[in-house]
């Protein structure tokens, strides 16, 4: 037997799936990753929740209700995730319209629906049904799209995302515009176009003004210049920055950053978790832990090349631009150059709305990964 054949036979037997996890349709690597950031979780809010195992627990509970659902919707063929989009993007639609009817209202904001044994925030799942409607309304034309598509999805999108602004829910209302946003811009939208929806939303900026609350013209006058109301609406940022700068290179050590346990940093373990992190761990800390965020992109943008259709290409980027957001966005207002707009650090952050759409997201990843037909030899 020849050295190519032997070395054909071992690169045949390489890239065959290991049967156990091609049946539960698991891609190790992408779950690796996420596990090795539920891992940091863990560590991080226990210190940030005043070393109280509760919370620990119960995002625990949270993760594994998440990675139930990530894996059920991995078992889905991307054929069905297809055939029900527009279901679903209706489907939300008429959740975000029951919200502004009879949704319950929370410290001003009416986000919520009650059916009695539920309570959920149905903007939550238009951050799936967004990129997917918009999938599979792109898939069926030619790419690039014409202005007429351009013009059918700007609506899809401009639709619930205005809804969920008026809400008011800003940071949800961004990352919804982003998911459809993301899929027209894969699918090769001409940059006259990018150019023409830049130039027409910056002219609507002051409309925009026009129509926010007072708390959140509040939060771009502070991000502008924090220090000019220290004590009172620049107080987060300030301090944020504070706790950041105080890690140095190495940090303070595990349950040793004093921003967060004297309690100056607010909402330490939910969008502030970062900035806990950073005090701790340090600088070489946060640079481990954006590693791990890049290299569950790496392996998301790995499924988006791999992807064997339209369909499946356009929603994986869209879910990786996504993902890449959430983390931009939270770190970036952490560190000051962004306002806040409470959007959790993906994975880290306590709470288990954001933690099951981001896993239906990544069960949607490894459908369209472990359901890729065999190329021929």
């Amino acid at each position: 037997m020849s050295n190519e054949t032997i070395l054909s036979e071992i690169r045949l037997e390489e890239a065959k799936p290991n049967p156990w996890l091609q049946k539960l349709h698991i891609d190790l690597p992408l779950l690796a990753g996420l596990m090795a950031l539920a891992g940091v979780a863990f560590v991080v809010l226990y210190s940030a929740g005043g070393q109280k195992i509760d919370m620990v627990l119960r995002q625990g509970a949270r993760l594994g209700l998440a990675l139930g659902i990530m894996l059920a919707i991995a078992q889905i063929h991307p054929r069905y995730l297809r055939l029900y989009s527009p279901v679903l993007y209706l489907f939300g639609v008429l959740l975000l319209t029951a919200v502004l009817l009879v949704g319950e209202t929370t410290l001003g904001a009416t986000r919520w629906l009650n059916l009695g044994l539920v309570r959920f925030q149905p903007s939550e799942l238009t951050k799936l049904s967004m990129p997917m409607m918009i999938a599979w309304f792109l898939s069926s034309q030619p790419m690039p799209p014409a202005l007429k598509h351009v013009a059918v999805a700007g609506t899809l999108i401009l639709v619930p995302t205005l809804m969920i602004a008026k809400q008011p829910d800003l940071g949800t209302a961004f990352l919804v515009g982003v998911a459809g946003s993301a899929v027209l811009f894969l699918a090769g939208l001409s940059w006259r176009y990018i150019l023409a929806i830049a130039v027409a939303g910056g002219s609507l900026l002051p409309v925009l003004w026009h129509f926010m609350h007072n708390y959140q013209r509040d939060r771009v006058l502070m991000f502008l210049n924090p220090e000019s109301d220290p004590l009172g609406r620049g107080y987060h940022i300030i301090q944020s920055k504070i706790a950041i700068g105080s890690g140095g290179i190495y940090g303070k050590g595990w349950l040793h950053g004093t921003q967060s346990h004297l309690e100056f940093l607010p909402e330490p373990s939910t969008d502030f978790v970062f900035a806990v992190f950073a005090e701790e761990f340090g600088l070489l800390g946060c640079v481990g832990l954006l590693g791990i965020y890049w290299f569950i992109l790496g392996r998301c943008f790995y499924i988006v090349v791999q992807a064997q259709d339209k369909f499946n290409r356009l929603l994986s980027g869209a879910l990786t631009v996504t993902f890449f957001v959430y983390v931009f966005v939270n770190t970036g207002m952490v560190i000051g150059v962004l306002p806040v707009v409470g959007v959790p650090l993906p994975l880290i952050s306590y709470g288990g709305t954001s933690m099951v759409t981001l896993l239906a997201g990544f069960g949607m990843l490894m459908s369209i990964q472990t359901h890729r037909k065999p190329l021929p030899h």
